[in-house]
């Protein structure tokens, strides 16, 4: 009970927090999450609204990375594990421990695409300052790939640019 209630409180200051970055300016960039280890960075302007993970109804035949489709607020949302996607295999396996921390991030309605990604735990509100060094696109990656950036404490953020995602023909194209 204290857990989910932390949980909430946690949800509900970072929904502040987002509002506030959105209406005061650039004091924050990105919107840090993470997934199967890695740490990424959505900008704040592409993202959406956060959901706490319950479960989405499956399709059949489609990728392993889409887990089927959620009603978010009324609204009808395709569900896409990032790591899946990313790392071109099947969802990760998650315990009910790490089942509690996963949410459903939204893409912003902006992007046209009704889409939410599902990752492991929120990581809070980034913005330049946050980080010591900054390098271009990894060589071979994906178009969807931002900047990386490194923290004080040395761990590596990957910026997504969501909306070079949701255009992407493989993530649009969910069919088996």
């Amino acid at each position: 009970m204290a857990n989910r209630e932390a949980l909430r409180e946690l949800q509900t200051r970072l929904a502040s927090r987002l509002q506030a970055a959105r209406s005061e300016g650039v004091q924050a960039s990105w919107l840090a999450v993470e997934s199967a280890g890695t740490r990424y960075l959505f900008p704040l302007a592409q993202s959406g609204e956060i959901f706490p993970f319950a479960s989405a109804h499956p399709v059949p035949y489609t990728q392993k990375w889409f887990l089927g489709v959620a009603n978010l607020r009324g609204g009808l949302y395709g569900v896409v594990d990032l790591a899946g996607f990313v790392g071109g295999g099947a969802p990760a396996v998650r315990s009910d421990a790490g089942r509690a921390e996963s949410r459903l991030v939204a893409l912003n309605a902006n992007l046209e695409v009704n889409c939410a990604l599902l990752i492991d735990r929120l990581a809070g509100l980034r913005n330049v300052d946050a980080f010591t060094s900054a390098t271009e696109r990894p060589d071979g990656s994906p178009d969807y790939f931002g900047s990386g950036y490194t923290d004080a404490a040395g761990a590596y953020w990957q910026e997504i640019n969501l909306h070079a995602l949701a255009q992407q023909p493989q993530f649009l194209s969910i069919s088996a």
